[in-house]
């Protein structure tokens, strides 16, 4: 090899190792940024997981925490049943704040009456209702009903509501307030000397519980008061106790019953046209749309409390039965 040869390539190989240092310091730079990049990655990943774990442990506790409030929440019973009126008596249902009910009630002559009355429709008694929610808990009521021409008030508050969850309450209890004045004409002048004399009053405690959707049941303790009473009605005083209940038949009708005892009742001989009789009655509710329409068939005239409690004079038994129905709306 020639001395300028040798130079060249004693030249080439100075500059190969002068570029290896270099190299070396690139590589590692490259590799301790590699490096870093994996720490930051893996550090990212374990905060990621540690975030993810407490995130599905907060989640797990909100479920439990809403869980606990709903189970803590109260749940009211609603619509224990269809109406205001189980038959001829009330139930515990009253209106909202600020709603109005137009209630008629039909009443018609006794079944047993013969093709000449047509069987009982040819006479008829009618009451005509309003009853208006002051507020959810309070309900008042008037109404005039052409049998006996009576005019009637009435005042419902909603003590107890059946509910479960925080606060169970396993029944429903309504108290239940009526003044009704009679205002047919007396044979004489001296049969309703005055305004008092024509004066009814009525106080009920209306309980019920709703057992599931297809049954409702309610029973009625009563106390009547009538101011002045003509021979064979019997006391001033009437004690009694209701029992009624609804069973669901379809998801808009429903069967219902009804019976009054009385506790004190007068006493008569066999086959007295005076006798009076505790008040049963048997019916149908059906809802359709905005109304709720009752046919049922009873032995009571009057549609007030004094008088299918205190004055029913025909015997069910006996085929002294009158065929009726309810219609109400809610406004």
């Amino acid at each position: 090899m020639s001395g300028v040869a040798y130079a060249t390539v004693r030249k080439k190989a100075d500059e190969w190792r002068k570029k290896i240092p270099k190299k070396q310091e690139e590589l590692t730079q490259t590799s301790s940024k590699t490096y870093a990049i994996m720490k930051i990655r893996t550090l990212f990943f374990f905060i990621f997981s540690v975030f993810l774990s407490f995130g599905v442990f907060a989640q797990d506790d909100l479920m439990n925490l809403l869980e606990a409030n709903a189970e803590e929440s109260v749940h009211f019973t609603e619509a224990t049943f269809k109406g205001s009126r189980l038959i001829n008596g009330h139930t515990i249902e009253t209106r909202t704040q600020g709603e109005l009910e137009f209630l008629i009630s039909h009443r018609f002559g006794r079944l047993n009456s013969g093709a000449y009355e047509f069987f009982g429709l040819d006479a008829a008694n009618v009451r005509l209702g309003l009853e208006y929610g002051i507020a959810d808990f309070v309900t008042l009521g008037v109404g005039r009903n052409s049998f006996e021409k009576t005019y009637d008030g009435f005042a419902k508050i909603k003590l107890l509501r059946q509910s479960k969850g925080k606060r169970t309450m396993p029944i429903s209890v309504v108290s239940f307030s009526s003044t009704a004045v009679k205002t047919l004409a007396g044979s004489t002048p001296e049969e309703y000397p005055t305004v008092a004399a024509r004066m009814y009053y009525t106080q009920q405690l209306l309980i019920a519980r709703k057992f599931g959707s297809a049954l409702s049941l309610q029973i009625m303790p009563t106390f009547v008061h009538r101011n002045r009473i003509q021979e064979r009605e019997g006391e001033n005083d009437i004690y009694a106790v209701g029992v009624g209940g609804r069973v669901k038949l379809t998801q808009r009708v429903s069967l219902n019953g009804e019976y009054y005892y009385r506790y004190n009742p007068e006493e008569y001989d066999e086959g007295d046209l005076n006798q009076l009789f505790n008040s049963l009655a048997i019916g149908f509710d059906i809802e359709t749309g905005g109304h709720v329409f009752q046919l049922h068939l009873t032995n009571s005239r009057a549609m007030i409390e004094k008088g299918f409690i205190a004055e029913t004079n025909g015997n069910f038994f006996s085929g002294d039965i009158h065929f009726g129905f309810n219609v109400s709306r809610v406004f």
